[in-house]
């Protein structure tokens, strides 16, 4: 009997894992929905529905969010009307409807997610919120997955290889429950791939040289994806120049030199199938400055600007840990963070629920708002040959306060270090903040309890 009663206890799943294989199998539904509307008003459709073998998301706080996003998709068992995964994102179109062209114009955005395969029929519910955190366009579906229509897909023919596979030797983690980063090529063709993969390697090795990331490498798979483009680097339309590239992608975005994007999510998809992923770098060829990074969706970068490797961990910080940029271009208007809502972003405040935030990190006595140190030397005039004025540099990113000026706005948004790499290139580190945060999200994607 004693060893009966073992035997059973090696059969006994976590709840979590018991969730999951009640209502999940090992497979990934892939849905792809078109966003449209203006500045007042948003529709969201449904496009297609796919199924890929194999998943590669958490397994476990599957009914939980972490982070709010300007999105959410929640599944829900059609039955019991049981909430069974939840996903929250944010994307280009819900930053449009801020610009003053969603004024006057309707203009419709790609989007693509990946939600377990269900066994039985579910509930799929979108959601956007606004800045004020105000629902302002709902859409549910129901998916049934014997649907006959549901495609099939699988691997597409593109080369990938793994530049970095986690493993649980420091950090008792299942190599299968490894956040997955997929590096998808943009620009380049096919005699560029070598090069292609040795951007790769770099990639990898700026994402993981400094803290949070440093510690937790082995909580990660990176593979590349080489995906050929007819022409070499992206759309420059400063320049008049565009490209037949992999996923389309141009600078200008918004008419904003430095914003490199790509709207063809669709494609960035489709170029991914077959390939285990959570999340997505676009690397593009370039040598221009450039790139961007919108949470639970996607990361662009450049490959050879001399700045790469903190462009590269800056914006994998937007989309990967959900993190708002830090500074400001001086207007005082609170277009982006509006002084009654708390930003959802982990390292912002309006200090309307600034104890949701980092109050507990605050040292005794800290004033609020918190007067930059003037000690600490101007980025813009620094001598980065002189290693004191460096360090000193670097060292105001682990001073915890609540400093005036974030999230584009000159007044009424509040960031938590003096400088950051979430604000500046010229700094080395993240504030203890936003390594918290990063440390945090990790967690919840690879099962671990929130410390």
């Amino acid at each position: 009997m004693v060893l009966l009663a073992s035997l059973a206890l090696l059969f006994v799943l976590p709840m979590e894992a018991q969730d999951f294989n009640t209502y999940f199998e090992d497979a990934t539904l892939r849905l792809d929905y078109i966003f449209a509307g203006n500045d007042h008003e948003q529709h969201i459709y449904l496009e297609d529905v796919k199924r890929q073998e194999k998943w590669a998301g958490r397994r476990n706080r599957l009914a939980e969010k972490f982070l709010n996003g300007n999105g959410q998709i929640t599944v829900t068992d059609h039955d019991s009307k049981k909430v069974i995964y939840v996903w929250t994102f944010s994307t280009l179109f819900q930053e449009w409807q801020l610009e003053s062209e969603a004024k006057t114009t309707d203009r419709a955005f790609e989007t693509s997610y990946n939600i377990p395969f269900p066994k039985n029929k579910v509930d799929v519910t979108v959601t956007l919120t606004n800045n004020h955190n105000v629902v302002t366009s709902k859409l549910t579906h129901t998916i049934d997955p014997k649907d006959i229509l549901i495609r099939r897909v699988g691997e597409n023919g593109i080369p990938y290889r793994y530049i970095w596979k986690g493993n649980n030797a420091t950090n008792n983690v299942n190599v299968t429950d490894c956040i997955d980063v997929a590096i998808l090529a943009e620009g380049y063709t096919e005699t560029e791939m070598s090069k292609f993969y040795g951007d790769c390697e770099r990639a990898v090795e700026a994402l993981f040289a400094r803290e949070p990331f440093k510690g937790m490498k082995d909580r990660f798979n990176v593979v590349a994806v080489a995906a050929p483009s007819f022409q070499s680097g992206p759309s420059v339309p400063l320049r008049n120049k565009w490209t037949n590239t992999a996923t389309g992608s141009h600078y200008s975005t918004f008419y904003s030199d430095r914003y490199l994007t790509t709207r063809n999510i669709h494609k960035v998809y489709d170029l991914l199938s077959g390939v285990p992923f959570e999340h997505i770098i676009v690397l593009a060829n370039s040598d221009i400055y450039g790139g961007g990074g919108i949470y639970n969706q996607v990361t662009v970068v450049t490959s050879d600007h001399p700045t790469f490797n903190e462009v590269l961990v800056h914006e994998f910080g937007h989309s990967f840990g959900g993190l708002g940029d830090e500074y400001e271009y001086g207007n005082t208007a609170d277009v982006y963070y509006p002084a009654d809502t708390e930003p959802w972003e982990p390292n912002l405040t309006t200090l309307v629920d600034f104890k949701s935030k980092w109050e507990d990190m605050m040292p005794k006595n800290q004033p609020v708002p918190t007067p930059k140190n003037p000690k600490v030397p101007d980025y813009r005039s620094i001598d980065f040959n002189d290693a004191k004025a460096v360090e000193a540099l670097n060292a105001a990113t682990q001073v915890v306060g609540v400093f005036e000026g974030g999230g584009y706005q000159e007044k009424g948004c509040y960031r938590p270090a003096q400088e950051c790499r979430m604000k500046i290139n010229e700094v080395r580190d993240f504030c203890p903040v936003c390594a918290r945060a990063i440390r945090r999200i990790t967690d919840f994607y690879t099962g671990k309890s929130e410390k």
